[in-house]
């Protein structure tokens, strides 16, 4: 079969792999669909020697890539038994596995694992940019029959840590949220957490960026190129929001993030990468704001992620402005490094 591997210095290429076969507990998936995600520039843009991707794992051999896979069960190893594990099942796949056994790993959160470096596919083991994808039995997440299989990969990943994040924070109808950056995981945030009920402030300095959040319910919006946004939010909050979601990575939104929420609020980070500073007196300690790190979700919180925008009617597929065939990696990959359009999925 033919699968995308990412070769860095801005370059893709489909390369022959192996027909994936299951052993013992492993399924084969076959693709239905599979997300871009901001997390595929770090090693798409990746320069030997450049430590810019501290905290992204790198492949180290011919890998393929994609982390955000959804399909339908292909073909079931030996011995995977379990309720909905039969051939044409349609399943997410919770994109880390673990040692399976360690507390970590027993609760969902494989990519904590305590004993071995998590396998994280689509970076360290082959994902989901091929029409087959070979996985443990225990990374699959049902997709439910309502939800589209493009909607599965947003959840799989981009949509799943947004969702993770709001429900960490406590997000609902009595918080007004600023969110930095409204890229696939920032635009999420903005529609779950208008969902939820929050007042929701948007950040970005793409005016199409925006312009996509009003429409995603945004309450307002904010272009720190063209005004301080610590200053532009207390103002329309009158003294701040109560929570902030930073998904940029960038060092002035993330300190922005912390320093526009009001006294006894909470700011979360989720973007991967990059630094901060922080004066931990006025900005943290002397107005009891907690500052929280969300990194993805559990299996099980995919699970209610998908419940969560299956019940309230969520139009995850609103997030897609581009749909791709594999044979047109390079040109989607060269689209989306622009970060300035929504988010892309290749369909099989």
């Amino acid at each position: 079969m033919r699968g995308m591997m990412f070769l860095g210095n801005r370059k893709v290429e489909l390369r022959d792999f192996a027909d994936p076969v299951p052993g013992p507990g492993e399924v084969v998936i076959a693709m239905r669909a599979s997300g871009m995600c901001g997390s595929d520039l770090k090693p798409y843009r990746h320069v030997a020697g450049d430590t810019s991707t501290r905290g992204v794992p790198m492949p180290t051999e011919p890998t393929i890539g994609g982390h955000e896979p959804c399909g339908v069960i292909e073909e079931l190893g030996a011995g995977v038994v379990g309720k909905g594990l039969r051939k044409g099942a349609r399943v997410m796949v919770h994109h880390y596995a673990g040692c399976g056994t360690c507390p970590h790993c027993r609760g969902g959160w494989a990519q904590l694992c305590a004993d071995v470096p998590p396998t994280v596919y689509g970076m360290t083991g082959h994902g989901g940019h091929a029409p087959y994808m070979k996985v443990p039995a225990f990374t699959l997440v049902h997709l439910p029959d309502a939800l589209a299989f493009s909607t599965g990969a947003a959840i799989s990943c981009g949509t799943g840590t947004a969702h993770a994040a709001l429900v960490r924070i406590g997000c609902s109808g009595n918080d007004t949220i600023a969110i930095f950056g409204q890229g696939p995981v920032g635009l999420s945030a903005t529609q779950l957490a208008t969902a939820m009920g929050a007042r929701v402030i948007a950040l970005d300095i793409s005016a199409a960026r925006l312009a996509r959040a009003k429409a995603f319910g945004a309450w307002a919006t904010i272009d720190p190129s063209r005004d301080e946004p610590v200053g532009a939010i207390r103002d329309l909050t009158h003294g701040g929001a109560t929570l902030s979601l930073e998904t940029s990575a960038a060092a002035s939104a993330r300190r922005a993030a912390v320093q526009c929420v009001r006294t006894w609020g909470t700011a979360c980070y989720v973007g991967e990468g990059g630094e901060v500073t922080l004066e931990v007196s006025p900005d943290l300690l002397r107005r009891q704001v907690s500052l929280v790190a969300s990194w993805t979700f559990s299996s099980g919180g995919q699970a209610n992620c998908a419940r969560y925008v299956e019940e309230r009617g969520i139009d995850v597929e609103a997030l897609f402005t581009h749909r791709w065939k594999l044979e047109q990696a390079e040109e989607a990959y060269r689209l989306f490094d622009r970060q300035a359009d929504g988010k892309g999925v290749f369909l099989f």
